[in-house]
């Protein structure tokens, strides 16, 4: 493959149709709105078909719609937009209708909406959080995957630099393996044969506990959580058990992980951990990387969400200070000054 030079709207729009995406839908809502424009542009050219819905409500209940048909199909905002499509993700969740959902945020203010959701029911989504635009790539087609792999909508985490940072990308399909015939799509081949297929959380249960009604249907949905919380943690650290252990997600990953390279060249016993799955959360990693930490220090650009999490985990609570906080642009569509190396470094330091 060649390399490309691509802004990561551009990228993520690439891999998205590479993994198979055939509709889009969206409301313009920056920084989310490069996406739009980006899948308007290259989807229709691929046989897919992208919309600007006329609000959140609508573009996710019309994703909902074509995924129940059986389309791989994606929709996104930022997480102000995403916080009116949560009663459609519920019901996408429970009725087992899988889509791709990216929420390019503005900031990391939305941690708590991924994890944790506004819908009902027992759910949850399971969450990537790309450091950069390569992982974005690949993160992007794994969702498409999982989502399929486990009947439910799934979550890409992005934010401003991922979404309007340029870099070079090479976009080529993976495979992540086998996965389950759609033999649960309303493709209309039921009709008028009295077997007419339904998607829909009212169903009684037809699709995952035929028969047992709707106490078997979200037994059998909560359990199947359960088993997607084991299954698919992610994470990646460095030098656990150190001394000091700084843990960030997404973006804020990737600068944590160069001001830690640079202290430990200067002789500091410090190291780094990064869920890459928000939900599930890489408890029992984070646990076995903190034993004997001294300092587990959490970075984030919100005030204090992710913490909640690390809190749980470490394997000493009280080691747990948080060096992160609220740090916006002025525009209100980006980070603040808290984004930066040597603020960052500062921190640490004064955490020490």
């Amino acid at each position: 493959m060649t390399l490309e030079l691509l802004e990561g709207t551009a990228a993520m729009a690439e891999a998205a149709i590479v993994a198979g995406c055939r509709f889009f839908t969206g409301y313009p809502m920056s920084p989310f709105t490069g996406l739009l424009e980006e899948m308007s542009r290259r989807l229709p050219k691929a046989g897919g078909v992208c919309l600007n819905a006329e609000s959140e409500i609508e573009g996710v209940n019309m994703t909902l719609g074509a995924a129940a048909a059986g389309a791989r199909a994606a929709t996104g905002s930022c997480g102000q937009g995403i916080a009116l499509m949560q009663e459609a993700i519920a019901e996408a969740a429970l009725n087992e209708t899988p889509f791709v959902v990216f929420n390019l945020a503005r900031n990391q203010q939305d941690y708590f909406q991924a994890t944790r959701g506004g819908g009902w029911g027992d759910y949850r989504t399971i969450t990537l959080a790309p450091k950069d635009i390569p992982e974005a790539v690949e993160h992007t087609q794994l969702l498409f995957h999982l989502a399929d792999k486990h009947r439910a909508p799934v979550v890409l985490y992005g934010d401003p630099l991922l979404a309007q940072t340029r870099v070079g990308v090479e976009i080529e399909r993976r495979d992540f393996g086998e996965l389950p015939a759609k033999d649960w799509a309303l493709d209309g081949t039921g009709g008028g044969t009295g077997h007419s297929r339904q998607i829909w959380t009212w169903a009684m249960g037809k699709a995952t506990a035929p028969g047992l009604g709707p106490d078997g249907h979200w037994r059998a949905i909560a359990e199947k959580f359960d088993r997607i919380g084991a299954l698919e943690q992610r994470h990646e650290e460095r030098d656990p058990g150190a001394e000091t252990m700084v843990v960030a997600f997404g973006s804020a990953a990737k600068f944590v992980e160069h001001v830690t390279a640079e202290l430990r060249a200067e002789g500091h016993d410090i190291g780094w951990f990064r869920p890459i799955t928000l939900w599930p959360f890489p408890g029992d990693a984070l646990t076995a990387a903190t034993r004997g930490a001294k300092n587990v220090l959490v970075f984030e650009l919100n005030g204090g969400q992710m913490l909640d999490d690390v809190r749980i985990h470490a394997h000493d609570r009280s080691a747990v200070r948080f060096i992160g906080g609220v740090s916006i642009a002025e525009s209100g569509l980006s980070y603040g000054p808290l984004l930066d190396a040597p603020v960052l470094r500062r921190r640490i330091l004064e955490a020490l």
